[in-house]
């Protein structure tokens, strides 16, 4: 009974709010946004690094890949599928920032922010056109509350000689 009040109390408060111009889409699901990567060109055998640029919505936070405490949802960027391999993936450097929900300050990324891949090409890899893949996953946090972790594609094209 409870929850069915507050469900209603909550579908009024967004209603009443997208009424009055307020955009209720970034403050109940923010989202990280992927800039595209223009296309990978390599060789097989060689090794290059990829920058993916990343950005959070004003007014949220993420924990960075080493959060504070054990509890907290790290960002972190794993690669699937492709045939580039892996070989260290650097993190944004990170910022102790203190909120009201947290007693202590926590690491957390902001703003704009670029994770770096440093893939290596097997000799074995087919020429051409192919494909990288990976997730992006984060917990999105206002200066109020943590929000439900998110997980984002991660896409490379690559060309591979």
């Amino acid at each position: 009974m409870l929850l069915k009040k507050f469900s209603k109390f909550a579908g009024i408060s967004l209603l009443i709010l997208s009424a009055l111009g307020v955009d209720c889409s970034a403050q109940m699901n923010p989202v990280v946004t992927i800039a595209p990567v223009p296309t990978i060109k390599a060789k097989k055998g060689s090794v290059t690094v990829v920058s993916i640029r990343a950005v959070l919505p004003p007014g949220f936070h993420a924990n960075s890949n080493t959060p504070t405490d054990a509890y907290l949802i790290p960002l972190k960027l794993t690669w699937t599928t492709g045939p580039l391999q892996a070989d260290g993936i650097t993190y944004p450097k990170s910022t102790l920032e203190k909120y009201s929900f947290s007693d202590k300050p926590l690491s957390v990324v902001t703003g704009e922010f670029t994770i770096t891949t440093k893939f290596k090409i097997p000799d074995s890899a087919s020429s051409g056109p192919a494909a990288q893949n990976g997730t992006l996953r984060y917990q999105a946090c206002n200066d109020h509350m943590c929000f439900a972790p998110k997980t984002v594609p991660v896409v490379l094209s690559l060309n591979l000689d």
